[in-house]
C-alpha cells in the first residue's frame, strides 16, 4: 500500500500526545509518521499491517512502532462493535537531544531501537499494562509523562514480544514502488480466495513475470507467493476463530484448492494445525494470536 505522510499536531501542554479513539472503524489510510507510537487496541478486530508485515489482530493487541514506519489497523468488514484504541505518540527528543544516552534510560534505549521494526507485546503483557494506561487518560501533563516512562521501562524489560518485520526491511518511499505495491495489496486483498496467478498479477503493475519478481523481492524482502500464502494464512487464522468452519472449509475460504497443501502452509506459519490452533483459543478467553 502507498503509505501517506501524517503530520501530528502537537500538544501545547504536554510533550505526549495522548488520546483514546472510539469509532465505527479505524479507517486511517497506510501511513507514517516521525513520531514513535505506541497502540492499544480495545475493541475491534481486523488485519494490522506494518511494514512489509501484516496479521490478524483483535482486543489486546498492542504494538510499539518506531519512527516513519508505515503502519494501519483495517477492520473487518462483519464488525458489530465499535472500534477503539489508547494511543500515545512522542518524539525522539522527547526529554531533549540525547536523553536516550543517558544511564537511566539505557532499557528504553533499547526499546527505542526494536520499535524501528515493530514490537508486538504478547498478549498476558498487554493486560498487564491496561489498566495503567487507561489511568493515564485524566493525569496532568507531568504525572502523564512520568507514567509513560515507566510503562515503557517495564516494556523494555520484557521478552514477552515479537518483532513484525523482517530482517533487511526498509521501507522505500518511492512513489513509483509506492503505488505498484499498494496495488499489489488491493488486488491480493480482493482476490486471495481466488487462484492468482504470477501473470495475473504482473499485469496489474504493468511488468513481465520475471521483472515483477525481482521487484517484489527486493522492496518486501520476500516472494510474492510466500507474502500471499502469509496472507490466506492470516485469513483463515480469523476464520478458525470467528466461525464454526471446519478445517477444510476455511482452507477452501482463505484460497487453497488443495487441503493437503493448505495444512502443510498452515503448520509453516503457525507451528501447528488447523484445529489445535482452534483448540488452544478456545482454552483461554484471551489467547495470544501473532
Amino acid at each position: 500500500m502507498k503509505a501517506q505522510f501524517e503530520a501530528i499536531a502537537q500538544q501545547e501542554t504536554t510533550s505526549l500526545n495522548f488520546h483514546i479513539q472510539e469509532k465505527k472503524e479505524f479507517d486511517y489510510p497506510f501511513h507514517y509518521h516521525p513520531e514513535y507510537e505506541l497502540t492499544y487496541i480495545l475493541s475491534s478486530r481486523g488485519m494490522r499491517y506494518v511494514g512489509n508485515h501484516f496479521g490478524y489482530f483483535r482486543e489486546d493487541d498492542f504494538v510499539l512502532l518506531g519512527p516513519h514506519l508505515p503502519h494501519c489497523w483495517r477492520n473487518s468488514e462483519d464488525q458489530q462493535d465499535m472500534a477503539s484504541a489508547i494511543v500515545i505518540q512522542w518524539n525522539e527528543d522527547l526529554l531533549g537531544n540525547g536523553w536516550l544516552d543517558n544511564k537511566e534510560f539505557r532499557w528504553i534505549k533499547k526499546l527505542h531501537q526494536l520499535a524501528n521494526k515493530g514490537i508486538r507485546f504478547h498478549e498476558n503483557i498487554a493486560q498487564g499494562i491496561k489498566a495503567r494506561l487507561l489511568n493515564i487518560a485524566a493525569m496532568p501533563p507531568f504525572e502523564k509523562l512520568i507514567s509513560v516512562l515507566q510503562i515503557l521501562n517495564d516494556l523494555a524489560q520484557t521478552d514477552q514480544y515479537d518483532l513484525l518485520c523482517e530482517d533487511g526491511f526498509s521501507y522505500n518511499l518511492n512513489y513509483t514502488e509506492n503505488e505498484r505495491i499498494n496495488t499489489v495489496y488491493q488486488y491480493v486483498r480482493l482476490n486471495y480466495s481466488k487462484k492468482i496467478t504470477l501473470k495475473a498479477i504482473a499485469a496489474e503493475v504493468n511488468m513481465t513475470e520475471q521483472y515483477f519478481s525481482r521487484f517484489f523481492s527486493k522492496v518486501m524482502k520476500k516472494t510474492f507467493f510466500a507474502f500471499l500464502n502469509e496472507y490466506r494464512i492470516n485469513v483463515a487464522c480469523k476464520l478458525l476463530i470467528e466461525t464454526d468452519m471446519n478445517a477444510n472449509q476455511v482452507g477452501y475460504a482463505a484460497g487453497y484448492e488443495s487441503f493437503p497443501f493448505f495444512y502443510r502452509q498452515f503448520k509453516k506459519f503457525k507451528s501447528c494445525s488447523p484445529q489445535k490452533y482452534r483448540a488452544e483459543f478456545q482454552k483461554t478467553p484471551h489467547p495470544y494470536i501473532p
